[in-house]
């Protein structure tokens, strides 16, 4: 849909029927892919006799092409739209998910991996540029909230459902049927959501990069992204993979017994990340801004990454649930950002603090496997054995040490530029 016919402002309805729900199945398939490996890792172990800082390296070759493409991904859907962007990505990553499913070694899978990641670096920020263009301002974080509930719904997938069926047909056998959906995805937005661009007129080269200098040398964009950085990239990097190694060798949980936890906790991040939205799409009309219903959320989140620094076994599902309920509050900053910098930018803006945090989310995911690694002494899952619990211990503590610095950061940042 193209000309006047896609410049009428549709209603809320068909704006969430052929926008939102089309790029939000692009993100439930990224967010599936992303997690698949917390479940899938002792049958991909067992094949391959991996150790843990090899695991967690394959795991996080996701998370490093999907970064550093943020730069690029922005200038493309500034220029070109979230529309045709998102469908050539998802073929990318279809194709990465097949070549996955042939892997026969550790060095073509961490290859496949991430040409999984650099197909699925879309998956948020299209959509992200979707509701900057077709959706009012003030309902941004409400349908911001909403693409990333539905997004958490390939978490739950991710966890018992796909454990179930790689226990049955093989883990190979998951990753060329979940291709063949992201092929589908991709022929679906193509067809569905309506053209629409932001009227600006392509920007040069020398103009791309004088508007990244200008996102960089933003005060709000510094005092938001190390926060944004440290709860988002743990949150990813723990989700994603190390949450079952947790259970299995702190809480001496059960492979089908950690399944179904990470399920619940999924089931967690959808309610936990639409009831956000939703409260902060309520309070923000009562005056409450978006930052205090951030920052309530994730005092929550920080004491149940306190419980797990301890250790408390007894309450582990409670603390679980929370931190996936609670994990991704982050995610209602972004309209803020693409608010701050207008419709032009919104693409640029977004995929610049991505850049960073998926950045930060791969050293996180790839350290923790050392530090477990290094306490291990030798032995773990390649062997059949439990990984010594003091390198989770220490690992997640000094996760959450620098997490407590970045909201220090936000503050002080905040105050030293009222007075100036």
């Amino acid at each position: 849909m193209t000309g006047p016919a896609a410049d009428r402002a549709p209603s809320l309805a068909r704006l969430c029927a052929v926008v939102l729900l089309p790029f939000s199945f692009g993100y439930f398939l990224s967010y599936l892919f992303r997690a698949v490996n917390a479940a899938l890792a002792p049958d991909i172990v067992r094949d391959l006799g991996l150790g843990p800082s090899i695991l967690g390296v394959l795991t996080a070759a996701y998370l490093l092409p999907f970064a550093l493409f943020q730069p690029v991904l922005g200038a493309l859907l500034d220029r070109f739209g979230p529309r045709r962007v998102q469908a050539a990505m998802l073929c990318v990553a279809a194709l990465g998910g097949v070549l996955f499913s042939l892997g026969r070694d550790a060095v073509t899978l961490t290859a496949a991996r991430a040409l999984i990641g650099l197909g699925f670096s879309g998956g948020l920020m299209s959509s992200f540029k979707a509701i900057a263009l077709w959706f009012p301002p003030e309902r941004g974080p409400l349908a911001a909230s909403m693409v990333s509930a539905i997004g958490g719904l390939g978490i739950l997938m991710a966890t018992r459902p796909a454990d179930m069926l790689s226990q049955a047909m093989g883990w190979r056998f998951v990753f060329v049927a979940l291709a063949g959906v992201v092929a589908l995805a991709a022929i679906v937005i193509l067809l569905v959501v309506p053209e629409r661009r932001g009227g600006a007129a392509p920007a040069t080269l020398r103009r791309h990069l004088s508007d990244l200098g200008l996102i960089y040398r933003d005060r709000l964009f510094w005092r938001l992204t190390p926060m944004i950085c440290a709860t988002l990239g743990t949150y990813i990097a723990v989700q994603t993979l190390w949450v079952g190694g947790w259970l299995r060798d702190v809480a001496g949980y059960s492979r089908e017994d950690a399944a179904w936890l990470m399920l619940t906790m999924a089931v967690g991040f959808s309610v936990g990340t639409l009831s956000m939205g939703v409260v902060a799409d309520r309070l923000l009309k009562r005056g409450v801004s978006v930052m205090a219903t951030v920052f309530g959320t994730q005092a929550l989140y920080f004491l149940a990454q306190l419980g797990l620094v301890l250790q408390w076994i007894p309450a582990a599902p409670v603390l679980w649930i929370v931190f996936g309920t609670m994990g991704n509050v982050g995610v209602l900053t972004y309209p803020l950002l693409s608010q701050h910098f207008g419709q032009a930018l919104a693409g640029r803006s977004n995929t610049s603090v991505n850049l960073l945090l998926f950045g930060v989310a791969f050293a996180i995911q790839s350290l923790i496997g050392v530090v477990v690694e290094f306490w291990a002494g030798g032995t773990g899952a390649a062997t059949g054995q439990a990984f010594d619990s003091r390198g989770y211990q220490v690992a997640f503590g000094a996760l959450l040490a620098a997490q407590l610095m970045s909201v220090a950061w936000y503050w002080y940042s905040g105050r030293r530029g009222a007075q100036t």
